[in-house]
């Protein structure tokens, strides 16, 4: 086959996707995508950004599949068919468009299903549990999900239409290809970052699949870019003290100046940094991946005009590259970037009926870890936002470690271990609250896997404690706080007005409050952490 004039159209040459039964006939959105034909047909001809990465276009007569955003002119209907997830439309036999790049778009859970399994198969297997130098079996998989090999296979065959290797390999397919369009990293960075053993290994999946070599796709890439974008690609990394820098895709709505005002809010100097100008934010970061500890940094900035955050990574030890996807995914995970807005705000409605005014597009701004999430937690007990964050930046700084990355010395939050040894001779505060800091350092030290509802045990650690814990440090989406102290004001200011315009008199007890609360978390679940910080940006207004 021949690879030399590529192009986004893609020439008959290409394969004659025949893997579809719709070559007469318009999908009917019962196999290979959840929405319906007509959602998606209306979704592409406007390049609605809010369906971007919600499902992906395959067009037959050219062998290619598109996001709902791609700039090409749109196919005619009957010659298109469409997919939830871009492994499906892989599977069928299709490339992926190199105008609107479907390995950059936004990921969505619709497609995953309601199988608990299956997800939690889906984010190992995207934290890289098959993949690279210590990548598991099936059978290893399988066994940390309690499940068998043959019924895992099920799972991805009957919701994805591929098996877990395959699933896997196209993630790191598609994130190489991210990696040629958007760095000018080495092929073996690339390779290395993707999750690939080898450079053969890497040419091969790559030509395979995409019927060109990475080489090819890197100079069909730069010719088409021209010279503007030439010289936009010249600051990109060269060298590894620069960083890597990459875009991330996000639906809107996204509010980014709340997001980026709540972490300015709770900023620790030296972990945490912020720009007022370019309203950039950074932080440093330690994960734990196959047993080994990454550290780096990550800063993102809005890119003006465009759905996208500019994401720079740079590593402690540069040997950690392999680990880039993870990050990316960390970041993506932190920032909230894969949230569907318009779902989640649809839960709203019972509230907004009430005379709550819905804030589009706040999402979760989460903690580097659920550790640091419980610590703020216990230093933000009775006190304002303000102090709690005084208090964080006194054992940030005290108890932290501290290392140059490129030409910026960072801070990196204490680890539990140093949290636990803590004289805490610093604070001036009850020491009850040491104590369950000392306490919080300690348990999670002995028992690192466990979750935040465990925490119980701990002496000072109480449920508002672990529920703030599992909202930012887990990401956790359906946390509502009710015995939030602002919620409850809010809440009970939402009330109070529905009775006044339905002439009601009611008397606001403990008993009533948490009915309504139980009530209100049924309503908007699976949505309870977003409510949460609807509310609190409402208190802040």
């Amino acid at each position: 086959m021949k690879t030399s004039n590529i192009n986004e159209t893609n020439s008959s040459n290409e394969p004659s996707f025949a893997s579809l039964t719709h070559d007469t006939a318009p999908n009917q959105g019962s196999v290979n995508c959840h929405l319906s034909d007509d959602v998606c047909r209306q979704a592409r001809l406007s390049r609605d950004a809010r369906f971007d990465g919600r499902f992906f276009i395959g067009v037959k007569t050219t062998g290619i599949f598109c996001r709902s955003i791609c700039p090409a002119s749109p196919p005619k209907e009957q010659n298109v068919v469409y997919f939830d997830s871009a492994i499906k439309a892989a599977e069928a036999g299709l490339r992926p468009c190199l105008r609107c790049r479907p390995d950059s778009a936004p990921q969505s859970n619709a497609w995953q299903g309601t199988s608990t399994s299956l997800q939690r198969a889906i984010r190992l297997i995207d934290g890289g549990c098959l993949s690279g130098e210590h990548a598991e079996s099936l059978t290893d998989l399988s066994s940390r999900l309690g499940i068998s090999s043959r019924y895992l296979s099920q799972l991805f065959n009957k919701q994805l239409g591929t098996s877990p290797k395959k699933y896997a390999l196209y993630r790191q397919l598609m994130f190489a290809k991210q990696l040629l369009h958007q760095t000018q990293l080495s092929m073996t960075d690339v390779a290395m970052a993707a999750g690939f053993n080898s450079i053969r290994r890497f040419n091969e999946v790559f030509k395979s699949q995409l019927q060109l070599t990475p080489s090819q796709l890197r100079r069909s890439n730069t010719a088409k870019t021209g010279e503007s974008r030439g010289k936009a690609c010249s600051h990109r990394p060269q060298t590894s003290s620069q960083g890597i820098n990459l875009l991330l895709d996000y639906r809107p709505p996204f509010q980014w100046l709340q997001m980026w005002r709540f972490y300015q809010l709770r900023a620790v100097e030296g972990m945490e940094w912020l720009n007022e100008k370019t309203l950039s934010y950074g932080r440093s970061f330690t994960v734990m991946f196959d047993d080994k500890l990454i550290r780096g940094t990550f800063e993102v900035a809005p890119v003006n005009a465009k759905n996208q955050l500019s994401l720079n990574v740079q590593f402690e030890e540069q040997q950690h590259i392999g680990f880039l996807y993870q990050i990316v995914q960390y970041v993506r995970k932190l920032l909230d970037l894969d949230a569907d807005m318009d779902v989640i705000e649809a839960a709203f409605e019972p509230l907004v009926s009430m005379g709550m005014t819905v804030s589009s597009g706040l999402r979760i701004p989460a903690t580097a870890s659920v550790f640091e999430a419980g610590c703020r937690a216990v230093l933000g007990q009775q006190v304002s936002v303000i102090q709690a964050s005084k208090l964080l930046n006194v054992l940030a700084v005290n108890y932290g470690d501290k290392s140059t990355i490129g030409e910026r010395e960072v801070l990196f939050f204490p680890t539990p271990k140093q949290v636990a040894e803590a004289g805490l001779d610093e604070f001036k505060m009850p020491g009850a609250r040491k104590r369950a800091l000392n306490g919080l350092g300690q348990f999670v030290t002995q028992n690192p896997l466990a979750s935040p509802e465990t925490w119980i045990e701990v002496k000072g650690i109480g449920p508002w404690t672990i529920a703030y814990a599992q909202m930012r440090g887990e990401s956790n989406p359906n946390i509502f706080l009710g015995g939030d102290l602002v919620i409850k004001n809010r809440v009970k200011a939402l009330i109070v007005k529905q009775d006044a315009m339905k002439g009601l008199d009611r008397e606001f007890t403990p008993k009533l409050y948490q009915q309504l609360v139980e009530q209100i978390s049924h309503q908007v679940s699976p949505w309870g952490s977003y409510l949460t910080f609807q509310l609190w940006k409402n208190d802040e207004n």
